[in-house]
């Protein structure tokens, strides 16, 4: 899979940023998701959507991010509201390649280790 995130800014804490992903899937898969990397940290997922549209967030952002997809446009999106500072990472998109139907029962887990196509990034950067 070929996958470029976009919409990355800096912005105030408080405000809105939706990101986006545009896919392109040469097998298959079964989740996407969203993670961040802040400086110094492990990668981290943050949303999950599997084939069929079921929907699993970290509690760190429950509430405030929005994962979604148009699959006639092979994008996914990252609506974020109420930043704060600490959403300040490079956000990733990733596909695992079908994997998760078969090792997780079809869980999409918030693992990176679960998936196996990445994106380049796109940095967020939330000033107080």
């Amino acid at each position: 899979a070929q996958l470029a995130e976009s919409g990355g800014d800096s912005v105030q804490a408080g405000g809105s940023l939706r990101l986006s992903c545009l896919y392109r899937i040469f097998t298959t898969y079964y989740c996407m998701g969203w993670f961040r990397q802040a400086p110094g940290k492990e990668r981290e997922g943050i949303a999950t959507i599997d084939i069929d549209g079921n929907i699993r967030y970290a509690d760190s952002v429950q509430g405030r991010f929005t994962i979604s997809q148009d699959s006639r446009k092979s994008t996914l999106y990252l609506l974020m509201t109420n930043l704060e500072p600490e959403d300040t990472a490079m956000y990733y998109c990733a596909t695992d390649g079908g994997t998760s139907l078969f090792t997780t029962g079809g869980v999409c887990r918030r693992s990176k280790y679960d998936y196996d196509s990445w994106g380049q990034g796109t940095q967020v950067t939330v000033f107080s």
